[in-house]
């Protein structure tokens, strides 16, 4: 029961992400965290064309790039990564914030976050990025269904 004494279902879909980042540790920290969030991680690469070419990356919701894995001068990459998963959100793991990097490609992109960020603040990041602040009540479900 909610404080207004109805009830209410959490009707809480699974975000799938997929994860593509050139470092093993990075990549499972942040597998950590995302199961922490109730997300799912579908998919992993460590480059952004082999990413580009695995199905499970067609399927996500979010997509968590390392912008070193962004070329720098070329944006066909990230143009092609949003054109392969149009509906996907995309999140460029930055470094350290580069303004003329992020005007040029932030068009594309729909969060950027710091690599450098405590955990508690990436996660907030995350969870706001894919939509899961929400809740969602009955008459919002079976609406949804039809």
């Amino acid at each position: 029961m909610d404080v207004t004494g109805e009830f209410l279902f959490y009707y809480v879909l699974m975000t799938n992400v997929f994860l593509a980042d050139a470092y093993l540790e990075e990549r499972s920290a942040l597998r950590l965290m995302l199961k922490d969030l109730k997300m799912r991680v579908i998919g992993e690469a460590s480059d952004l064309s082999t990413a580009l070419t695995l199905p499970s990356m067609h399927t996500s919701d979010m997509i968590l790039v390392d912008e070193n894995l962004l070329p720098k001068e070329n944006m066909a990459a990230l143009m092609e990564l949003r054109t392969t998963c149009p509906r996907a959100i995309v999140v460029v793991l930055v470094n350290q914030f580069d303004v003329k990097m992020q005007s040029a490609i932030s068009v594309l992109v729909d969060v950027f976050v710091s690599k450098g960020e405590m955990p508690d603040r990436l996660a907030e990041r995350l969870v706001n990025a894919a939509g899961k602040n929400r809740v969602i009540g009955f008459n919002d479900i079976s609406s949804a269904r039809g």
